[in-house]
């Protein structure tokens, strides 16, 4: 049965989102997250109708694109061990969704409102074996009709970090609800399991790791035709390549590199690839009087040496560290630094901001000596000038930022194995 915290929420939560549709027409944001959600059901009953009823059906959810990579080497594991599973995919954020609406699954859907009859509905359709809930991202209708299901239910990658709301005394109970209705929850840390076992009396808890590092070691071994190219032109060079970079990162990287009396060739990838975004790299870089080539013309008269290559194309960064020496990642002068894993399974030194707290593994990453902290231009001109001209330095804390990624892989099978188990 249903806690009386969970009992409560379905009470007031159709008042709460009653109360954001209506004024849903003065926001942007809230009017597109009603109107993509518009038609979800009408669509999948034509997906699901043509489905095979035998088949055993695993629903995964992710509230976006950085938690779904967590699931893919789940599903390619799930998919050669057994051949008869149906995925569906299901995600909260917009950016998620648009991401990987073309992901092979029965379905790629957002998740409707968590309101009761949704849930039922919802769940009546997949009719899942199985929900695969990636990190976070509770939904407890939808959590509790799965439930009443029959439908086993996974928590994947689940981390409790110190100042999560989860501790807070007022909802503490709330999510002791929640978590109790996961048949298993596998953990990324045994400091995570240790808390879910502790504070929230959830037994059913134990440590496989963060299914990321086989995400970012199985993507590391595939290149695509993309990068392929570009390697001859950074062959026998030392690449500095900037990764996720916003306007802070990008001012902080030209100054110290222009500094530096030995340059590494400089690769630049914004944030986002967007006109807007290209388009201040560039004029930095020509008030700055420094040449640059942008990869889409890309032509044989490029030259590293002379010019800086900004990537304003998709589909690049995360096999673009394969030709790099170091690695700067951006966002660590504002909310938090991206991703640091893509970097570091090549076997290369990192650099990046002080914002890095809400990532355990970048935090992790500095603790092994496989990345360093940088704080305003000084700090990062010393790094460079350390890692762009000591080669032996570079290699060492590459191999520890490698070895860092290749220690904790294998989450990707704990897990798959947990769910073939309960597919019967």
């Amino acid at each position: 049965m249903p806690s009386f915290s969970l009992f409560l929420y379905t009470l007031v939560f159709p008042l709460i989102s009653g109360t954001a549709r209506l004024f849903s027409p003065f926001f942007t944001k809230l009017r597109t997250f009603f109107e993509v959600r518009n038609g979800v059901f009408r669509e999948l009953e034509k997906k699901i109708g043509a489905l095979s009823s035998s088949a055993y059906r695993v629903w995964i959810h992710a509230a976006s694109v950085g938690e779904f990579e967590q699931a893919r080497p789940i599903i390619a594991s799930l998919k050669a061990k057994r051949s008869d599973i149906i995925f569906f995919v299901s995600f909260f954020s917009d950016s998620g969704y648009n991401a990987r609406l073309n992901f092979p699954a029965a379905a790629v859907f957002y998740l409707p409102i968590d309101t009761a009859n949704n849930a039922k509905r919802l769940v009546s359709l997949l009719k899942p074996d199985v929900l695969l809930l990636m990190r976070y991202d509770f939904w407890p209708n939808h959590l509790v009709e799965a439930k009443k299901f029959g439908t086993k239910l996974i928590l994947a990658a689940a981390v409790l970090q110190e100042n999560s709301p989860y501790f807070n005394p007022i909802l503490k109970r709330f999510y002791r609800s929640i978590f109790s209705l996961f048949d298993w929850i596998f953990t990324a840390s045994p400091n995570d399991m240790i808390a879910f076992k502790e504070k929230f009396m959830c037994r059913q808890t134990e440590t496989a790791g963060d299914p990321r590092f086989d995400q970012v070691l199985m993507r590391s071994k595939n290149f695509s035709d993309k990068v392929e190219s570009l390697k001859p032109f950074f062959r026998n060079r030392t690449v500095l390549v900037a990764g996720s970079v916003w306007e802070k990162d990008v001012k902080l990287i030209l100054s110290s590199w222009q500094e530096l009396e030995e340059q590494p060739a400089l690769i630049l990838v914004p944030h986002q690839v967007h006109p807007e975004h290209t388009a201040t790299l560039c004029g930095e870089l020509q008030n700055r009087s420094i040449a640059f080539t942008m990869v889409s013309a890309l032509n044989d008269s490029f030259d590293p040496d002379r010019q800086v290559l900004v990537i304003d194309q998709t589909g690049y960064l995360a096999e673009l560290y394969a030709i790099a020496s170091l690695a700067y990642v951006g966002g660590g002068f504002g909310v938090n630094v991206h991703n640091t894993l893509e970097p570091a399974v090549y076997g290369i030194p990192v650099v990046f901001g002080p914002n890095f707290h809400n990532s355990p593994e970048a935090e992790a990453l500095v603790a092994v000596g496989g990345a360093e902290v940088i704080y305003n231009q000084a700090t990062l001109s010393a790094a460079l000038n350390v890692l762009v001209t000591v080669s032996v330095e570079r290699r060492k804390r590459g191999l520890l930022a490698k070895k860092f990624v290749t220690d904790r892989s294998g989450a990707t099978e704990k897990i798959a194995d947990n769910i073939v188990s309960m597919l019967h």
